[in-house]
């Protein structure tokens, strides 16, 4: 089939690749997010999907809408039979959707009807799911409600972060995404409705959202902080100031500690949750670079009783 990839940030690039490396489908064209500011210099700089269809020779549009009238006759003159989809980062219009014969078909990873939205990584680790996954389904203008086409699924690791998941899925996916473009080229796959039970939202992570409450328990400490690792990354306050929360680890025989209280040790650092304490591994402070807890912990000389979350 001749195919349009609509993706943007590095987790679409491996899709893109199962796709070019097919033998089967020709990539016409890949459509992505304009060129955004990034660096100290801030200075314009592609996405990682337009870099690397830059280097594969194919054609990138990139519109600031994918409504605007050049790019829709564009599509229509490229006249895909298909637009795989993996992270595009815009809502597309009915007038795009019609163009392709089959279809857009994303691909989401989680295991729909579950976490449909922004973030359903972040999501399925911040509730404690044991297995998640990816699907391949067709874009319709609902929100990712479309008929599904296959999945694959993951185990999530106790020491998961949304990042380790991700890059995870992302290669699992790519070969579900190429899968599903052989099985509607063959005519042998059909898309099958999501039941209307177990649907849960995945909306974006805000920064507020990921700022950690000590007087949860320990668990739910922890799977915040895995779930916004890398990002938007989990944080707390010391002495008026934001402290990132890059690695924690419950310690279910730390109890002697009231929520956000600091206990440190000669090589160690706990926080008292709702439950039992976390010992934080990896932190850093406003204008610093990561470094281990405990070296945090010497610098500022954290005194008896002090607090996290003040």
């Amino acid at each position: 089939m001749k195919l349009v990839f609509a993706g943007t940030p590095e987790v679409a690039v491996p899709a893109l690749d199962a796709l070019i490396a097919s033998g089967r489908h020709e990539v016409a064209a890949v459509v992505t997010r304009p060129d955004a500011p990034a660096g100290r210099g801030r200075r314009l700089v592609a996405s990682p999907v337009a870099q690397r269809a830059e280097e594969a020779g194919i054609e990138v549009l990139k519109p600031l809408k994918p409504r605007d009238p050049e790019f829709l006759e564009r599509l229509r003159e490229i006249a895909p039979d298909c637009c795989p989809v993996v992270a595009y980062g815009a809502l597309l219009p009915r007038v795009a959707l019609d163009v392709p014969a089959h279809g857009w078909v994303n691909l989401h990873f989680s295991l729909l009807p579950a976490w449909r939205g922004a973030a359903p990584v972040q999501h399925s680790i911040m509730a404690g799911d044991e297995i998640t996954g990816a699907s391949t389904f067709l874009i319709e203008e609902g929100l990712d409600s479309g008929p599904v086409y296959g999945t694959v699924t993951e185990e999530i690791r106790p020491t998961d972060t949304s990042g380790d998941l991700l890059t995870r899925l992302a290669f699992a996916g790519a070969g579900l995404l190429a899968a599903t473009m052989d099985g509607i080229e063959d005519g042998a796959l059909k898309a099958v409705p999501q039941p209307s039970e177990g649907v849960t939202l995945a909306p974006k992570i805000t920064v507020e959202d990921a700022r950690v409450d000590w007087a949860a328990p320990a668990l739910r400490v922890d799977r915040v902080v895995r779930g916004c690792t890398p990002a938007p990354g989990a944080w707390t306050t010391f002495r008026g100031e934001r402290l990132k929360l890059i690695q924690v680890t419950p310690v279910p025989e730390r109890t002697d500690l009231a929520p956000g209280q600091l206990a440190v040790g000669k090589n160690s650092v706990h926080v008292g949750t709702g439950s039992y304490g976390v010992e934080l591994l990896w932190v850093q402070a406003q204008g610093k670079k990561p470094m281990r807890a405990a070296d945090w912990a010497r610098g500022v000389r954290i005194g008896d009783r002090e607090s996290l979350g003040r």
